[in-house]
């Protein structure tokens, strides 16, 4: 644990992990320093038929906020079963003792989830990943290698999708993603201050899940075996099974900094990488945030 609240960066990959190749040397340069694992979403309610559903109801997820999400939609869970909207996720701030948290998207329905929950909506413009980089970090209290008293914010999301760039000098969103992890790494090296403070996760999510077998994060076992197989820690909360837990196609999470997380064996993001030589293995979507948070002196411990 460090002996300074940590200030966190999150870069989330919406519907990339799919994209991600060799050529992308700095994710997997990032993946090798991380410690690398999975987050387990829900299956979607079978009514859920808004083209971008999927991409708010897997960002509420990572905000721990999936039963408001779907309470405000109005939808129901799997067993067909409404949520109740008295159970909505109160602020941000007030969950997590003052946590000041913003996000920069252009996807009109993460916009409105982020602003019920009190995160500030800032615009993100098509700019090269250096400046991109310093305009993140500043925010956060970081000037080039110095680390300012104050800051703007404690948690700051980037949230970029396939659709994001599409008009930046013909690069992919990965591609840019990509970039921007190398350019911030450039000024979080190993043993520099900025490392010893700044908590940076990047999350990639599939936008399909067409091929279940291949991405999965149970194995095939005998049927028999598999009556013996005890429950996954990630198909639980708060001590209560969810039936809606889909176990293929997790999100794809690694998490560095430097003299605080444990660096593990994996030295690729990819899902065959994590999924062999990740640390941290599976947990379910809605503690990430807490994780987080814990990082920040804003939360008591989650869970192990």
């Amino acid at each position: 644990m460090a002996d300074k609240p940590s200030r966190a960066l999150v870069l989330y990959g919406d519907g990339l992990a799919s994209l991600v190749s060799p050529s992308h040397s700095n994710l997997h340069s990032f993946a090798s320093l991380s410690s690398c694992g999975f987050l387990s979403l829900r299956s979607p309610p079978s009514q859920d038929s808004i083209a971008n559903s999927r991409t708010a109801r897997d960002f509420a997820q990572l905000l721990d906020a999936y039963d408001f999400y779907i309470a405000k939609s109005g939808q129901t869970n799997e067993s067909g079963c409404s949520f109740n909207p008295e159970y909505a996720v109160p602020e941000l701030s007030k969950r997590f003792m003052g946590l000041r948290a913003a996000i920069f998207s252009s996807s009109p329905s993460i916009i409105s989830l982020a602003s019920d929950l009190s995160l500030s909506t800032l615009q993100l413009e098509e700019t090269d990943s250096s400046d991109l980089r310093s305009q993140l970090l500043s925010l956060l209290g970081f000037s080039g290698q110095n680390i300012l008293e104050a800051s703007e914010y404690d948690l700051v999301f980037l949230h970029v999708t396939s659709e994001t760039f599409k008009t930046l000098k013909g690069k992919s969103a990965i591609d840019w993603l990509d970039q921007l992890v190398g350019a911030i790494l450039e000024i979080a090296t190993a043993g520099s201050a900025v490392s010893s403070r700044l908590h940076l996760s990047v999350v990639l999510s599939y936008e399909t899940s067409s091929d279940r077998s291949r991405i999965s994060l149970v194995k095939e076992m005998n049927s028999d075996l598999g009556l013996l197989r005890p429950r996954q820690s990630y198909t639980m909360k708060n001590g209560k099974p969810l039936d809606e837990i889909r176990h293929d196609h997790p999100m794809l999470v690694a998490q560095w900094q430097d003299g605080v997380t444990r660096r593990d064996l994996a030295n690729a993001f990819t899902f065959e990488e994590f999924n062999k030589n990740g640390g941290n293995l599976a947990m379910l979507a809605d503690q990430f945030l807490h994780e987080v948070a814990f990082k920040l002196w804003k939360a008591p411990k989650y869970g192990a």
